[in-house]
């Protein structure tokens, strides 16, 4: 199928020295690209579970907003 796409110059310059360095078409490496693009979005990814360390205490400071990043700031900082 033939189809027109927009690319930035600098991408497009790298994408056809790849293609003459190892002797294949532009639309070849193009193609290439495209598909690992989308099967690398389509795979999901496992992540290692995260173990967060806790420790014992009485739980937040009166008055302290874990939403309020500016008064978390100046709490911190008295």
């Amino acid at each position: 199928m033939r189809t027109t796409v927009r690319l930035d110059e600098h991408l497009l310059a790298e994408a056809k020295k790849l293609a003459a360095e190892t002797g294949r078409t532009l639309t070849a490496i193009l193609e290439d690209a495209l598909r690992e693009a989308l099967a690398r979005r389509s795979t999901p990814h496992k992540r290692a579970r995260v173990r967060l360390k806790t420790f014992k205490g009485d739980g937040l400071r009166p008055g302290v907003d874990l939403d309020d990043s500016a008064a978390l700031l100046d709490t911190m900082e008295s």
